[in-house]
């Protein structure tokens, strides 16, 4: 049955339609020799898994949804048949859809699980908007999103939430339902957005995984509510993957083509349930997602892919095993020659006030063993510390405006120091690290982490106890980082509180208690 806000947005957005109608009447009529659906009626609502937006910039969002009237469907199509469904959007610059600035159409199509893809242009920079689709007589939630400033605007701030990590907490995020009621201008998303399963091997299994997820209102309520920018970890395809190189044991389980397979399957999952633009739109196993985002002046976000082309894990301690002295070795790369050129290159044209790497495991090294012998995860950037090397003496030699680094994967929140060297505690700090404690993920080394903290002085906070988010304001002074937390990953009851607030100022590197 539809809500009063729904038939109102139903009423509206026909009463709006005018020249659209006809628009979309032509284009139904224009897909009907490709199986086109011209006048859809669902088994139940389409909309299902809500809407969402991405990829901000000064001109245009993109705005994501996907028709799915029965999302668990075993099939992983959603209940949909295996026909083209032309899906309207609008675009306003107010809730009641009174002032639409934009509208147009797009087709669906089975092989790409219907989703929507909708790349909007001409909307102003640093301005609020509200969409929402219809497909057939059905209308969807609103969203709303906020485009990026100007490119040459000196923006006064800009305020995002880090999150990461995941796991399903039964339908219920507190994370996302305390995210979805600040003052955000976008998320950022830094990986294990969803998590595979044993057997979790074709396409119709990952689209139901996500399909699982999307079902969360607080998730929706999220995505509603602020554009994301996300890239994957290991989770969205499988446990510490490398490149083209499966972890499971059993030499079946590695066989290349095999995981080729399950790559190709995940990745088309990943953007399909994505507010991704569409040359992200993944080719077979390989998909191109590292890319790079500015607000005016002020930030530059370069995001990061460290899943596809890194070099295989020396050891697989957990959380973690004796230093291997290849860690070190010049040949050693966690996201590739190509990419790290690609991120150099930007760094080095960069006119930022604030350089951004988004990212996944954690960049600074952190040594468990308490005694005389070092220990790390050789998952994370300890495990390619040429990699670290290379980017740290990257911004030091070039003088690169205030590099914050941002982090996920570990289910616990840091704040550290990037040093130039981290044996020594005198040495420079040429970077500062915010790793976001997980939404809902469970932290069963967060022992391991506590004792050994005092034994690694650059690392300023550690504490895998809480799930949460960061919540980041930027401003040309200075980078507020307030650690969130809730009472628990599924107590959506509770608020969130701020454990601890962070600062880092213009021009000094290293984050200082507030």
């Amino acid at each position: 049955m539809a809500h009063q806000s729904d038939r109102l947005n139903r009423r509206n957005f026909l009463a709006l339609s005018g020249a659209g109608a006809t628009a979309f009447a032509l284009a139904a009529n224009d897909f009907t020799a490709n199986r086109a659906w011209a006048s859809p009626a669902f088994s139940s609502y389409p909309f299902k898994l809500g809407v969402a937006s991405g990829e901000p910039a000064p001109e245009g969002v993109v705005l994501w949804t996907r028709l799915a009237p029965e999302p668990l469907d075993p099939e992983g199509k959603g209940g949909m048949p295996e026909l083209n469904v032309p899906v309207g959007w609008e675009v306003a610059e107010d809730e009641r859809f009174t002032r639409v600035v934009r509208r147009g159409t797009e087709v669906t199509r089975s092989e790409l699980g219907h989703s929507v893809h909708a790349e909007i242009t001409g909307l102003s920079p640093a301005r609020e908007y509200f969409y929402r689709f219809r497909a057939g007589t059905e209308i969807s939630p609103v969203g709303r999103t906020k485009t990026a400033p100007a490119l040459t605007a000196a923006s006064h701030s800009l305020s995002f939430a880090l999150a990461s990590c995941q796991a399903w907490a039964g339908g219920r995020y507190a994370a996302y339902r305390a995210m979805a009621a600040e003052d955000l201008d976008l998320v950022v998303h830094v990986g294990d957005y969803i998590y595979e399963q044993r057997g979790t091997e074709k396409l119709a299994d990952f689209r139901l995984l996500h399909s699982k997820y999307k079902t969360s209102p607080d998730l929706q309520a999220a995505h509603a509510a602020f554009p994301f920018v996300v890239t994957f970890d290991d989770h969205e395809i499988e446990n510490n993957w490398a490149d083209t190189i499966s972890q499971p044991d059993g030499e079946a389980s590695n066989a290349p083509e095999r995981f080729a397979a399950l790559r190709a399957a995940a990745f088309q999952a990943y953007w399909e349930n994505m507010p991704l633009r569409r040359d992200a739109r993944p080719e077979g196993p390989d998909m191109r997602l590292y890319r790079r985002l500015r607000y005016g002046t002020l930030a530059q976000f370069d995001v990061l892919d460290t899943r596809q082309y890194r070099g295989d894990q020396l050891r697989d301690g957990f959380p973690s095993a004796p230093l291997d002295p290849r860690a070190g070795d010049a040949s050693r790369t966690l996201t590739g020659d190509a990419q790290e050129r690609w991120l150099f290159q930007g760094l080095e044209k960069s006119t930022a006030r604030w350089n951004v790497l988004a990212q996944q495991t954690i960049m600074a090294q952190f040594d468990y063993d308490t005694g005389p012998g070092i220990a790390v995860n050789h998952d994370q950037w300890d495990g390619y510390a040429a990699s670290r090397t290379r980017y740290l003496d990257f911004v030091s030699r070039n003088a690169v405006d205030n590099p914050v680094v941002l982090s996920g994967d570990w289910h616990s929140a840091w704040v550290n120091d990037l040093k130039a060297d981290f044996g020594d505690p005198a040495s420079k700090t040429l970077a500062t690290e915010f790793v976001s404690t997980s939404i809902s993920s469970g932290c069963g080394w967060a022992d391991a982490v506590a004792n050994a903290v005092s034994h690694n002085p650059h690392v300023k906070f550690a504490d895998g106890y809480k799930r949460g988010y960061t919540r980041c304001t930027v401003t040309p002074e200075e980078w507020r980082s307030d650690l969130r937390i809730v009472t628990s990953a599924a107590d959506t009851a509770n608020p969130a509180t701020t454990q601890s607030s962070w600062v880092v100022e213009n021009g000094r590197p290293g984050a200082q208690r507030v």
